[in-house]
């Protein structure tokens, strides 16, 4: 357990040396694009492209798919202790996909697989784990979506709200009281935004890009449920 709790934080970290690497000696961002909204941003918005181009039939290649998510895991760890589950979970989630991705190929393969198995809600099967994922997606969506419609300099409210529409439903009652417990140390809206290198306003702007690019990508997911008559209460 102990080396598997390395290996998450040691994911989060490099994100973040990532991010930080492309900083001048200065510190300060030496363009716009290089900012962790603006790269998850645009990640999703590639991802985007695809879905709507090519439609629902498209298989969606695991890795590219992966790649974009494992950008989303800074997210979490900017909120602290209230999003910790949430973080380790999401982050192990996208290890698991993506090192199967070369066993797999595409996100089709993955639920053919465990439909064939009879695994599909089974605890720890790819097809689950692209289940929790995607509701860690959802989760950020209407975050940003309730940080952009209030201009409360305490995040607890939007986090809340967001963590009981997307992801609460799913969890025991164990782990919603420590996340919602968690709710008083979160960062405050500045505090976000300094972890961020973002202001309010190129926040709004990469935040929007997001939302608009997720939707489709959320929705493509569960249509691969969906249409397999596997629904989505889980």
């Amino acid at each position: 357990m102990a080396l598997k709790f390395q290996s998450l934080f040691s994911r989060t970290e490099r994100t973040e040396e990532l991010f930080t690497s492309l900083m001048g000696n200065d510190g300060e961002i030496q363009t716009q694009l290089t900012t962790p909204l603006s790269a998850i941003a645009g990640a999703f918005e590639d991802l985007s492209t695809l879905v709507n181009s090519k439609g629902f039939d498209y298989d969606l290649d695991l890795k590219t798919f992966c790649d974009a998510c494992s950008l989303v895991s800074i997210l979490f760890g900017c909120l602290g202790i209230a999003f910790k589950f949430a973080e380790l979970e999401y982050v192990s989630k996208v290890s698991d996909l993506a090192g199967a991705s070369q066993v797999f190929m595409t996100l089709n393969k993955v639920i053919e697989f465990d439909l064939r198995n009879d695994s599909v809600r089974t605890p720890g099967s790819l097809s689950r784990n692209l289940r929790r994922v995607r509701q860690g997606l959802d989760l950020i969506r209407a975050l940003f979506q309730n940080f952009l419609s209030s201009d409360d300099c305490y995040l607890k409210e939007a986090a809340s709200t967001a963590y009981a529409k997307t992801c609460a439903p799913y969890h025991t009652w164990a782990v919603r009281t420590a996340v919602y417990a968690g709710m008083y140390a979160l960062p405050t809206r500045d505090q976000l935004l300094l972890k961020l290198r973002e202001t309010n306003e190129s926040a709004a702007k990469e935040m929007i890009r997001y939302i608009n690019a997720s939707l489709p990508v959320i929705e493509y997911i569960d249509k691969l449920y969906s249409s397999r008559n596997i629904s989505l209460d889980w």
